[in-house]
C-alpha cells in the first residue's frame, strides 16, 4: 500500500514538474519565432460559408450524382462550347447540366397553373426550359466573338507600338495584355492564354494557332496566318502589323457603311405596317366620319 502511494505521489511530482517545465523545454527557437510572427494573422482560420454557396454546392452534388448514375458522361463538344464562351471553371458542366435538368421541371411547374390546354403548355414550357441553356449559351457565344472582333484593331496597334518602340514579340504580347485588362478582358483574357502556353513549352505559332482553333473567327485566323508568314519568310513585323491593323479597320469601316445601306431596306417595313396605318387614320378618319355623318342625315 505504501508502495503504490508513494509511486502515486511520485507521478504527480513527475507530472506537475513536466507541466511547469513544458513552456520552457518546448519553446521554439528565435528561426520558427520569426516564422510564426510573419505567418500569423488576425483573421478566423475557417472562411464563414454562406447559404448560397451550400444551396450551389448542393445542387452540384445531386446534378453529379444524376449525370453519374444515369451514366451521361461530359462530352467534348460541351467543354468546348464553355471554352468559346470564356467560362473555364470546373464546375462549369456540371451547372449547366443541373440547368438542363431543373428548367423543364421549373416550366412544367409553372405550366400546371395553367387553366385550358394544360399539358400542351406543360410540353411546351418544358421544351422551352430545356432548350434555354443551349441557347443562352450560343448567344453568350456570339457576343464574346463580336467583342474580341472589335478590340482586335486596338490589340494590333497597341503591338506596333511595343514591337517599334524595340519589344520583342513575347514581350510586347504580355505588355499588351496587361494593357487590355480592363477595356477588353477577353482577348486579354485570350492573349494571356497564349502567353501562359509558350511558358509551357509550346511553340509559338502553335500556341496562336490553338487561339484561332478557340475563337473560330475569320480575323484571327487571318491574323495568325500572318504572323506564320511573317515568321516564315523573315519579313518585318511592325509593317505587316500596320498594314494588317490598316486593312482591319476598312474593312470594319466598310462594314459599317453596309449596315447603313441596310437600314433603308429594313426601314420601309416598319413604315408600311406601324406608321403609314396611322397616319391613313389621323387623315382619313375626320373625312370618313363626315361624309358617314352626311349619309345618315340624307338617308333620314
Amino acid at each position: 500500500m505504501e508502495i503504490a502511494l508513494l509511486f502515486a505521489a511520485a507521478f504527480t511530482v513527475f507530472c506537475i514538474s513536466a507541466l511547469v517545465m513544458a513552456p520552457v523545454l518546448l519553446r521554439p527557437d528565435a528561426e520558427a519565432r520569426r516564422i510564426q510572427f510573419v505567418v500569423a494573422t488576425e483573421r478566423p482560420d475557417r472562411r464563414h460559408i454562406t447559404q448560397k454557396e451550400r444551396l450551389e454546392e448542393g445542387v452540384l452534388m445531386l446534378s453529379r450524382g444524376l449525370r453519374e448514375r444515369l451514366g451521361i458522361s461530359l462530352s467534348a463538344g460541351l467543354q468546348k462550347r464553355l471554352t468559346l464562351a470564356g467560362i473555364r471553371t470546373a464546375s462549369a458542366p456540371d451547372i449547366f447540366f443541373a440547368a438542363q435538368c431543373l428548367l423543364p421541371l421549373l416550366g412544367a411547374f409553372l405550366a400546371s397553373f395553367i387553366d385550358g390546354n394544360t399539358w400542351f403548355w406543360i410540353f411546351a414550357l418544358g421544351v422551352v426550359g430545356y432548350a434555354s441553356p443551349n441557347v443562352w449559351l450560343t448567344e453568350t457565344i456570339r457576343r464574346r466573338r463580336e467583342r474580341i472582333r472589335r478590340s482586335l484593331p486596338d490589340t494590333i496597334d497597341l503591338l506596333v507600338i511595343c514591337v517599334d518602340a524595340g519589344l520583342g514579340m513575347d514581350q510586347a504580347l504580355l505588355r499588351v495584355s496587361k494593357e487590355l485588362a480592363m477595356s477588353h478582358g477577353d482577348m486579354q483574357d485570350e492573349l494571356m492564354r497564349v502567353q501562359l502556353e509558350q511558358q509551357a513549352g509550346r511553340p509559338r505559332m502553335e500556341a496562336w494557332q490553338h487561339l484561332a482553333e478557340r475563337v473560330k473567327l475569320t480575323e484571327i485566323t487571318a491574323f495568325v496566318s500572318m504572323l506564320n508568314q511573317t515568321e516564315r519568310f523573315g519579313t518585318p513585323i511592325v509593317r505587316a502589323l500596320s498594314r494588317f491593323s490598316a486593312d482591319l479597320r476598312l474593312k470594319r469601316k466598310q462594314h459599317a457603311e453596309e449596315a447603313a445601306a441596310k437600314t433603308k431596306i429594313k426601314i420601309i417595313f416598319p413604315l408600311v405596317f406601324c406608321i403609314f396605318p396611322c397616319l391613313f387614320i389621323v387623315l382619313l378618319a375626320p373625312a370618313v366620319l363626315s361624309i358617314a355623318s352626311s349619309l345618315n342625315s340624307a338617308a333620314k
